[in-house]
């Protein structure tokens, strides 16, 4: 073999060594990069009002005439009816259920003293609604119906009103991006403080919305929540 061959093929051999310790160097570099992550978390909080009402108004009557009860049960279903009609709440969103009668003489058990009106009900009209201003504004116009001599069971739990928020997919985007935004500020801030700079995302959990009332005073205004998890690489 020439000389000049020879040197030609040393010096191709050193260049690819060289060239192969390079890629392997950066490889170590951006693996070591790769492994340096900081975690954070980002927070989107948000109030909406509620887009639907759903309201059980319950009323009692008691007697010992069964088909009499039954009659004043229809005529106070009928006022309740049109007590809502003429607040504004549309004829189609009011349910008029059926109602529990309970036989006192036949649940009554041993020598016990006999009630003294046999025969109980209740009877449950419900609202399901979109409009909830109308129906929170009919709310606070039910003594109303108290003054026609309807006995309304305010305090159980199951007539309370239940307010429901059903456009969560509407706000999933912008209150995603707020939660990323939140936390990149963070990681920056980390980044900045630690003498390196912010990479790419390594890892992102969007983490689970959360919706609840404001309070037991505002149950119309529900808060939105989402925290987003994610990994960002810091290099130096």
């Amino acid at each position: 073999m020439k000389v000049g061959a020879a040197i030609v093929i040393a010096l191709g051999m050193i260049l690819a060594v060289v060239f192969l310790g390079t890629i392997i160097s950066s490889s170590l570099s951006d693996m070591q990069t790769w492994n340096r992550v900081v975690t954070v978390k980002g927070l989107s909080e948000r109030e909406y009002v509620a887009d639907q009402v759903i309201w059980p108004i319950q009323f009692v009557d008691a007697g010992n005439d069964l088909p009499e009860l039954y009659k004043r049960i229809e005529e106070n279903s009928k006022k309740v009816k049109s007590f809502l009609e003429q607040v504004g709440i549309a004829t189609d969103s009011i349910t008029i259920g059926k109602p529990q009668i309970t036989d006192k003489l036949a649940q009554q058990y041993g020598g016990g003293q006999q009630a003294p009106l046999r025969y109980s009900s209740i009877q449950t009209i419900t609202v399901f609604s979109t409009q909830v201003e109308t129906v929170r504004g009919a709310m606070q116009k039910v003594g109303n119906l108290i003054k026609q001599g309807i006995v309304l069971s305010e305090n159980r739990y199951d007539v309370q009103p239940d307010y429901v928020f059903t456009r969560l997919n509407d706000v999933k985007p912008a209150m995603i991006e707020e939660a990323t935004l939140n936390a990149r500020e963070v990681a920056e801030k980390f980044a900045k403080d630690s003498n390196s700079t912010l990479g790419k995302i390594k890892r992102a959990n969007q983490g689970r919305f959360s919706i609840s009332s404001r309070d037991s005073y505002h149950p119309h205004i529900k808060k939105v929540r989402v925290v987003s998890t994610i990994d960002y690489t810091l290099i130096d």
